[in-house]
């Protein structure tokens, strides 16, 4: 069976660009009420590319602070990165603060609590094109007096030990669930880096 169609080509006139809009005096649209629809149009406009545009941020809470920067500065080499613009405004700040276990917590914590901490503490690398690291203390220590990195997101440990093995650093991956692996440093030290599981 064979069906044939005939196309007809047709034109649309030329319309004006008037014709594509509301059929509203400019009166109305410069009006108070105008302008402020314009102007959450445009707020909402750069709020959307300022979201997209932040880079993300993976926190490490670390028993020791100066062994943490000897670590990622030292050994892994990573970049110092400036504070993300949204964690001047605190935003952020109690993300699973509230779902951490208290054996990765110090008992000695002082100001250094998760809801004390103000963003822009701490220590912050680059890991990838729009990827951080930032790094705050408050981590007890672990096993053997182990230095202790807790996590909550199991892709930011796999972006660390991807660079502890680009490295060729010594490791030992531990578990897979929740993720758990040991790092030896220059000196001798062990340090683990656990993800928390919730």
């Amino acid at each position: 069976m064979i069906l044939s169609v005939d196309i007809i080509a047709f034109r649309l006139p030329l319309l004006p660009l008037g014709a594509f809009l509301p059929s509203l005096p400019l009166d109305s649209l410069f009006s108070t009420q105008g302008i402020m629809v314009m102007l959450l149009a445009a707020y909402a406009v750069a709020m959307w590319m300022f979201l997209t545009s932040a880079p993300k941020v993976h926190t490490v809470m670390v028993s020791d602070l100066e062994v943490a920067r000897q670590f990622y500065e030292g050994l892994l080499e990573l970049s110092a990165a400036e504070v993300p613009l949204h964690y001047y405004y605190n935003y952020e700040q109690t993300l699973g603060a509230t779902g951490i276990d208290p054996l990765y917590l110090s008992t000695n914590t002082g100001t250094t609590s998760a809801t004390q901490l103000q963003g822009t503490e701490g220590l912050w690398y680059q890991l990838k094109k729009n990827t951080q690291l930032h790094v705050i203390s408050g981590a007890s220590y672990g096993n053997k007096n182990r230095h202790r990195h807790v996590c909550f997101d199991h892709d930011c440990l796999e972006q660390v030990l991807m660079r502890v093995q680009m490295r060729r650093l010594k490791y030992k991956v531990r578990a897979q669930k929740p993720f758990n692996f040991l790092v030896k440093d220059l000196e001798g030290r062990v340090i683990e880096m656990a993800e928390v599981s919730n």
